[in-house]
């Protein structure tokens, strides 16, 4: 233990002395049974931690119109038209649990990290996303995949290969165009192109601008500051909301504005961003929950402010952790989001989430915390959304991704931040994985076939380096897997 030695010199030189002096005093006065200390360290106790990966996902296949009931028969009884020829072909948690699973979600008790949450989750049973027999030119599918750690921050590492990739033998048609004979290598691992991507909002679409991107932004923060948000919610609204703002820079503007039982402006738009954090910081909880004062008061300072610009790109971000009258503030958000305000809101909490989904533009820009440490993840995920749009992890054909996940891609847990970052614990993030077979290939991947694996490692970041692999790096090593 050279490294981490403790000096106790000067602590038992101190002790020595006033043990001297304590048996001198107890010596004159014939006491020395008076003068006792007893103390103790009992019960001493390390336990090791852990880590735990855990992922749901949701998949969707565009296999033209009509096809429900052939796409049930290839394996997906619980297939749903989702129309324009699309098809929800699975999804954990399943169908069947969605209502149990949203009433734990929603619930007081909620943790993505618990035993409860785990009858819904996958554990790496290596179960595959995709079993499709008859894919055709045009095709394309997709699949989100939401990543839980638990419960400590660890390095994630994106992973994967191909399993097969076989000719299975020749019609015709495909004679007419390709020279290999039955038995070969297919062609359809080339043809078929993929995307990986960081998906901010779950939502199953690559987004890869952001808001502000082709214009001047200017963005509301509108929190929630009634009584409920006393103590760790309010601390860590202001952390995260700190964070959110040193994104930003000129000429894109921010401004602060609270609310309770009435509203605030707690400082205007502007490009002076420590005035805004300092706006911030000030804040003290109490009184009740206005959520339309709130977006009132957030709408007129991006329309009507002193600083507020015609033409730029309009965002509120709104914070709540309790309930409200739903009425006026749908009324309220209506209006804003007719005056074109992109509206993001963030349930934290106990807060009524479906309020603040009704209230979002659009259900993916509705963001839920669990818990007050949930909210630097959130507000730096809408920071990606707004500011820079989605992040690209790997982009070409099947052959070629594969060829880089069999490498192991590293995975940035907080893209709005420089340098790699760890994914934090307990916390939700998704990527997403996308196929498509083009219309232009033809006839010569007529009965090809390729199976292939996606999975991720997981290493806790305390003690590994950044740059290790999470495959390779010491501690606890956590892995799941899925076989599309």
């Amino acid at each position: 233990m050279t490294e981490h030695e403790f000096d106790l010199s000067r602590r038992k030189v101190l002790g020595a002395l006033g043990a001297v002096g304590v048996a001198s005093a107890g010596a004159g006065l014939g006491t020395s049974a008076l003068f006792t200390d007893d103390e103790t360290f009992e019960n001493n106790q390390l336990t090791a931690g852990s880590l735990d990966l855990k992922l749901d996902y949701k998949s969707t296949y565009r296999g033209g119109p009509g096809r429900l009931d052939a796409i049930k028969a290839m394996g997906y009884p619980d297939a749903e038209d989702l129309g324009d020829g699309v098809y929800l072909l699975d999804q954990a948690p399943s169908p069947a649990d969605m209502q149990a699973w949203e009433d734990f979600v929603t619930g007081e008790e909620f943790q993505f990290c618990s035993p409860e949450a785990d009858e819904f989750l996958v554990n790496g049973d290596g179960i595959p996303v995709f079993t499709l027999t008859d894919v055709k030119p045009g095709d394309y599918g997709e699949v989100t995949i939401s990543i839980h750690i638990c419960d400590n921050p660890g390095w994630l590492e994106m992973v994967g290969g191909l399993r097969s990739n076989a000719e299975m033998g020749m019609t015709e048609p495909e004679m007419g165009v390709d020279d290999l004979n039955a038995g070969e290598i297919g062609e359809l691992a080339d043809r078929m192109q993929v995307r990986v991507w960081y998906d901010e909002d779950c939502d199953n679409v690559y987004e890869p601008t952001g808001t502000g991107e082709q214009q001047e932004l200017e963005v509301a923060l509108v929190s929630d500051v009634s009584g409920s948000m006393g103590g760790s919610p309010l601390s860590a609204l202001k952390t995260a909301a700190n964070g959110f703002v040193d994104n930003l820079s000129s000429p894109d503007e921010a401004a602060a504005i609270s609310f309770s039982t009435t509203a605030t402006t707690d400082q205007e738009l502007t490009t002076n961003y420590q005035a805004v954090k300092n706006a911030i910081n000030s804040y003290s909880a109490g009184g009740g929950t206005s959520i339309a004062a709130g977006i009132a008061e957030g709408a007129d300072e991006l329309l009507n402010g002193t600083n507020a610009t015609a033409g730029a790109s309009k965002v509120m971000i709104l914070l709540s952790d309790g309930q409200s009258n739903a009425s006026a503030a749908l009324s309220e958000a209506d209006d804003a989001k007719d005056a074109g305000i992109r509206i993001f809101t963030i349930a934290l909490g106990n807060a009524a989430t479906g309020l603040l989904e009704d209230i979002a533009t659009s259900p993916d820009d509705a963001f839920i915390a669990p818990n007050p440490a949930d909210l630097d993840t959130v507000y730096a995920e809408i920071a990606q959304v707004v500011l820079a749009g989605e992040l690209l992890i790997a982009e070409g054909s099947l052959a070629d991704v594969m060829a880089l996940l069999e490498e192991g891609v590293e995975l940035d847990g907080d893209r709005s931040a420089d340098g790699r970052q760890p994914y934090p614990g307990q916390t939700t993030q998704c990527v997403g994985f996308e196929w498509e077979l083009p219309i232009e290939v033809g006839n010569d991947v007529q009965t090809d076939s390729v199976s292939f694996d996606v999975g991720f490692n997981a290493v806790q970041s305390r003690h590994n380096e950044m740059g290790d692999s999470p495959g390779v790096a010491g501690g606890t090593n956590e892995t799941n897997t899925t076989s599309p």
